[in-house]
């Protein structure tokens, strides 16, 4: 038997889905009445202004007060004009000129006495500050390499001059000490050599022999050439 309703047009399998869609217009219809508001025409403000309505206002008017002049200056007073007679004798007053007459003094250049040079005192050669060159050191470059050098080659050049046999020539025996004492001037010579021995011919021959060193570089103190001192033992054995 073939069943009298098309089931392709069955409303019922549909129903669940129109119920949703009834709900929801019922709930959006409720909710605009709810929101719905209404306004009388006479409370609504268009904004128009009536320029009738306004009320004049009275702006105040500012004066401006400006102060009056200040009155004129009074006239000079005339000036006394005193009236000497021909007899009396009037005093003038001598007005001294302020203007320098006398010329200045012309210092002749032979009058001027020159400023002197600062004089440095000979220094020992332990404190120079630039020891004395002895010719053969001028390859060292430090203060202490150049002192050291001077002193043996001083030391060299009397052993090598002195008359070691002086000693047995005049009968002494034993270890014998001979100091000796001089300066290196300013430029470089040999001077004021002094000399202490047990004997006057091996003093001699002490000076003798000092006096023999070459010229040298001068030794300088503050950049300036200075004298230097210098104290030189010889000694030497005498043998029995």
């Amino acid at each position: 038997m073939k069943p009298k309703k098309n089931p392709k047009k069955d409303l019922g399998r549909k129903s669940v889905l129109f119920f949703q869609i009834g709900l929801i217009l019922m709930l959006l219809i409720t909710w605009r009445a709810i929101e719905w508001k209404t306004y009388d025409k006479e409370a609504i403000d268009q904004g128009v202004v009536q320029f009738d309505q306004l009320e004049e206002e009275d702006v105040p008017i500012t004066e401006i007060q400006t102060p009056p002049p200040p009155p004129p200056p009074p006239p000079p007073a005339p000036e006394v004009i005193e009236v000497v007679e021909d007899d009396v004798e009037i005093e003038e007053e001598i007005i001294e000129s302020t203007e320098v007459t006398d010329e200045p003094e012309i210092v002749e250049v032979d009058d001027v006495e020159p400023t002197p040079e600062e004089v440095i005192e000979d220094v020992p050669f332990t404190a120079i500050e630039d020891v004395p060159l002895f010719p053969g050191c001028e390859k060292y470059k430090t203060n202490a390499e150049r002192k050291k050098c001077m002193s043996d080659k001083i030391k060299n050049f009397v052993n090598s001059k002195f008359n070691t046999d002086l000693g047995s020539e005049l009968g002494l025996s034993g270890v014998n000490r001979v100091y000796v004492r001089f300066k290196i001037d300013r430029n470089g010579k040999v001077v004021g050599v002094q000399a202490r021995a047990p004997h006057p011919r091996l003093q001699k021959e002490a000076e003798r022999v000092v006096g023999m060193l070459p010229n040298m570089v001068p030794g300088k103190q503050r950049g300036k050439p200075v004298g230097v001192l210098y104290s030189l033992p010889i000694i030497f054995q005498v043998q029995d």
